[in-house]
């Protein structure tokens, strides 16, 4: 396409119409972009049909594709063919600029750009995963090293990429709507505390279901400690739909929480909530627990925020590029006594209260609009000058 219209029509691809942070990060950016006067598509691939997980302002594409069957490494390859033949079309490809959200759909796009089928893509990069299969870890780079332009949430990652890659990358940050996540409560909340069966707590939130890179394990070696003192206490995880096998883990866990002896509904695993439900999930809460051991951003700490929970929350980049002394709980992730500690203090007086309202003001800072004009520049950069 050529000429000087402002109004960019954006083709955003993500990995799946499932609620992970990507994905999240995906459709606050699409929507914000909405706002600003832009046609964003968001996409991905739906095998279900069921199209993604909540409602938006911006224009989403399910594509469609195939059943994956076998390991990890065939799925992704799949979802990577289903996005190239999607693209094949040019009916799909009448787009000024083409923007992948991970290394499945980074991938794709690298393919269609070496086929002369669109001219150039950006990347954002939340984090650089440490596959176990070398050929993963060959897609994911391939997806970096080939992007035209990349973006970052957090300096860690920008950081990262520079030592790792030699590459350049635009700091765009995160967001929140605090229109929707927010601390007034809702009969909604009491509808979903008696489905899932919590009692007066106090009660702690794991977003991100049972993964390492969350930590679960050390969730769970804490939770014990805080039980001990707590013995109304509960811990419920919630969500957990990911594309990559924790099968493993999930194992150590259910060894590690049969050998607790906890309660039977101490520990509730809620897997992924509709999205409408999630809001009062939050305000359920008494704290947010989340001592990543990695994270591109951690938006689940953002959405606690808004919603007037306190987090706990590693002692680790990237949360301390923008969250200060006072805004939650440290804790060293690599410790359960240090974690507990960071739990028992965040549900205390007066340390809750100021947590709560420092947390409302972080929520503030960050909103979408914010992210979506940090991507502005690099768009205008990177815009497709003809169709192919």
């Amino acid at each position: 396409m050529s000429g000087g219209s402002s109004r960019l029509r954006i083709a955003i691809l993500t990995h799946s119409t499932n609620p992970r942070g990507g994905v999240v990060h995906a459709l606050g950016l699409a929507d914000a972009l909405a706002r600003l006067g832009h046609r964003p598509v968001v996409h991905a691939p739906d095998p279900a049909g069921k199209g993604f997980f909540r409602r938006t302002v911006a224009s989403t594409r399910s594509v469609p594709a195939s059943l994956a069957s076998g390991d990890v490494v065939a799925m992704v390859e799949t979802r990577i063919a289903d996005y190239v033949r999607h693209f094949e079309n040019l009916a799909h490809r009448q787009y000024d600029v083409f923007h992948a959200q991970d290394g499945i759909s980074g991938n794709a796009l690298a393919t269609l750009k070496q086929r002369g089928l669109i001219q150039r893509y950006v990347r954002t990069v939340h984090h650089i995963d440490a596959f176990r299969d070398e050929r993963l870890c060959e897609l994911d780079r391939r997806a970096i090293v080939h992007a035209d332009g990349l973006f970052v949430v957090s300096r860690f990652w920008q950081e990262q990429l520079k030592v790792e890659m030699s590459r350049a990358a635009a700091l765009v940050g995160n967001g929140v709507d605090t229109a929707r996540y927010s601390a007034v409560s809702t009969p909604s909340d009491q509808v979903l505390r008696a489905r899932l069966g919590l009692r007066t707590g106090p009660i702690l939130l794991s977003i991100g279901g049972v993964e390492q890179r969350k930590n679960t394990l050390g969730i769970l070696d804490a939770f014990r400690q805080v039980h001990a003192m707590h013995r109304s206490a509960q811990l419920v995880i919630a969500g957990g739909a990911s594309l990559l096998d924790h099968d493993l883990y999930r194992q150590q866990f259910k060894s590690r929480l049969r050998d607790a002896g906890l309660p039977a509904d101490a520990v509730i695993e809620t897997g992924p909530l509709v999205d409408a439900e999630m809001p009062s999930l939050y305000r359920l809460a008494d704290a947010l627990v989340f001592p990543s051991l990695r994270e591109g951003f951690g938006l689940a700490v953002l959405e606690a925020m808004a919603s007037g929970v306190p987090a706990v929350v590693s002692h680790i980049a990237p949360f301390t590029e923008y969250l200060g002394p006072g805004d939650v709980a440290w804790c060293d992730p690599h410790h359960a006594g240090s974690i507990a500690d960071a739990v028992l203090g965040a549900l205390a007086e007066p340390l809750r209260s100021r947590l709560i309202a420092n947390g409302a003001r972080v929520a503030r800072r960050h909103d979408w609009s914010r992210t979506a004009k940090a991507h502005m520049a690099t768009y205008q950069d990177m815009r497709e000058v003809h169709y192919a």
